[in-house]
This record gives structure tokens, C-alpha cells and sequence, in this order.
């Protein structure tokens, strides 16, 4: 495993002014209108609000997956989206991490070599790779799965792999999109605590969107996502806005 991978996460991700905006034949749709939040190094903050309100293109937003109408998102203030379409994407492999709701692994290749492959994307040798997915595989409960492609795998499995791939590079911000709306309840609870473990143990901030008032509630904060606009919401308040 990385040397560093204790290090503290001080990275502060802002976005600033931020509108997304989608031409509909002639109608224009603004699905985000000027949202402004924080998010602080280390910390796990879960954006909350109806289906169709945004989560998902706040996120892709936030992780460079699509580009704003208007806006920055900030990376202790660096404007990424002033870095060029390859300068971009090496930004999103060493520095980011996805977890999806749908996991996306390939399914011809084990669980080890879906894991490997942000690694060498990354350039850096077979041998490495192996053993930094190895060691995650284990860190999310999958010792002795490592060579199970995801067919062979029950859902649970399919999404601990897709974690430990969105690991695998050390990455300072991981943005997760319903990664528990797949898992039936007693699956996803143990989801929220591997997420939870792994943001103690690895420091590093997680901005996840979620439907699960469970997980929310354990969040340190708590955004909802209302009119394509963002409220800082509390948990007493949490079960009237989900």
C-alpha cells in the first residue's frame, strides 16, 4: 500500500457559483442554480433531496465528469476546470474516487483486475498494482475473492470491489451516488460501515448522494438539494426531507 496512505487530507473542494443548465428542445431546464458549499478535508457530507433534484450532476459536477454551464469547483482553490481535457483526467485518477450505484465493474477480468486497473491507468508497474488492490481487497472484506470475476461475486461483493477500486489510488475526495441503492437493507448497513471505517481509517473525504436516511444520519453534515438549490439541513429535520 501507498506510504502515505495515512497521511491527513487537507484538500478543501468548493463549489462556487455553480449552474448546470440542459437545452430540452427549445426550452431551457436549470437543473443547478448557483450552489455554493464547502466540503473539508476528512470529512463525509451526504446530499439529500427527491429523485431528479440534481444529486447525481452535482456530483458529476464536483468530480469532472461534466463540465458547468457557469461556475468553479475549487480544489484548494484550483479552478479544475481551467486544466486541460488530458491534464483532467490524470486529475480525476490519482486524485478522485467513484463509487456508483451501479457498479460498473468489467466482468470478464476478476475482482483483483477490476481493482488493478485505475493503478495502471496510473503507470505504474503490474507488480505494484496487484499488491495495492490485494491489500485493499482485504481492507473491504474480499480476502480470498481476489480471483472471482463479478458474476461469481453476490451484489454486496460486486459494490466492496467497486470500493476498493474507487480506493485504489489513494485519492483525497471519493464521490459515491447511491452506493447502497442496489443492496437490500442488512447489505447496504454493512455498506455505511465500510464506508465509514474507511473514511476513519484513510482520512479522506466522501461527498456521497443517497436516498438512505441511515446513512445520512451518520454524515457529519447533511445537505439537501431542494429546486436546484443547496440548505445545510440538521438530522432533526433529516426524515421530512428525503
Amino acid at each position: 500500500m501507498n506510504s502515505n496512505i495515512n497521511r491527513p487530507q487537507e484538500i478543501e473542494v468548493k463549489a462556487v457559483d455553480l449552474q448546470k443548465s440542459y437545452l430540452s428542445g427549445p426550452i431551457e431546464l436549470h437543473v443547478l442554480k448557483d450552489i455554493n458549499i464547502t466540503f473539508k478535508g476528512g470529512e463525509i457530507v451526504s446530499i439529500i433531496g427527491a429523485s431528479g433534484v440534481g444529486k447525481s450532476t452535482l456530483l458529476n459536477l464536483l468530480g469532472a465528469l461534466d463540465r458547468p454551464t457557469k461556475g468553479k469547483v475549487l480544489y484548494d482553490d484550483q479552478d479544475i476546470f481551467q486544466l486541460t481535457d488530458k491534464e483532467l483526467a490524470k486529475f480525476r485518477n490519482s486524485e478522485l474516487g467513484f463509487v456508483f450505484q451501479f457498479h460498473h465493474l468489467l466482468p470478464e477480468f476478476t475482482a483483483i483486475e477490476n481493482v488493478m486497473m485505475p493503478v495502471l491507468i496510473a503507470r505504474k508497474t503490474k507488480e505494484e498494482a496487484r499488491s495495492i488492490a490485494s491489500d485493499l481487497l482485504k481492507k473491504v472484506g474480499l480476502a480470498g475473492r481476489e480471483k472471482h470475476r463479478p458474476g461469481e461475486l453476490s451484489g454486496g461483493e460486486q459494490q466492496r470491489v467497486a470500493v476498493a477500486r474507487a480506493l485504489v489510488n489513494d485519492p483525497k475526495v471519493v464521490l459515491a451516488d447511491e452506493p447502497t441503492g442496489n443492496l437490500d437493507r442488512k447489505t447496504g448497513e454493512e455498506m455505511h460501515n465500510l464506508l465509514w471505517e474507511l473514511n476513519k481509517r484513510m482520512n479522506q473525504t466522501f461527498i456521497i448522494a443517497t436516498h438512505n436516511e441511515s446513512l445520512a444520519r451518520q454524515s457529519d453534515r447533511i445537505i439537501r438539494l431542494t429546486d436546484g438549490t443547496v440548505e445545510e439541513i440538521s438530522g432533526e429535520s433529516l426524515k421530512d426531507s428525503i
